[in-house]
């Protein structure tokens, strides 16, 4: 694990989003709220919430840290079947929150896949990466526009 004792606290933010892929008519069920498991998208915000606080347990050499936010929220595309999770996770501590970002844009995606293969076995998760982050020595990174 990296020391980072001589490093200063300093506030950090990291946004992350995974890419669902579906039917419209499985995204239509989901934005109904009636899919067999439940209500898909508060299942899934509160499994990216948890896992972003359980990463250092999940990833090896992660440094557990004091978060002091984590939201998750969705947009939606019908038209496309389209479901996008972002994750932003913020702190005050001496290294970054990229890997919570990520690990709980991951989980939420891989939780609506759970919740919703009752009725289509085929989505996909398509695209899991960091937006952008901010914060320590490095500064602000931004990905840009997604394709």
């Amino acid at each position: 694990m990296v020391d980072v004792s001589g490093k200063r606290e300093t506030a950090r933010e990291a946004v992350a989003r995974a890419v669902l892929r579906m039917k419209p008519a499985t995204l239509r069920v989901i934005r109904r709220g009636n899919a067999p498991k439940g209500d898909v998208l508060g299942v899934a915000r509160l499994a990216g919430i948890m896992a972003a606080k359980r990463t250092p347990q999940l990833i090896p050499l992660c440094h557990p840290l004091r978060l002091t936010g984590v939201d998750v929220t969705f947009a939606q595309n019908v038209r496309r079947g389209e479901l996008t999770v972002e994750t932003r996770v913020r702190t005050v501590d001496k290294t970054g929150v990229e890997m919570e970002a990520l690990t709980g844009a991951a989980v939420a995606a891989l939780a609506v896949y759970d919740m919703i293969k009752a009725v289509e076995r085929g989505v996909t998760i398509a695209r899991i990466q960091l937006v952008e982050k901010s914060g320590g020595k490095s500064g602000s990174w931004t990905r840009g526009r997604l394709p």
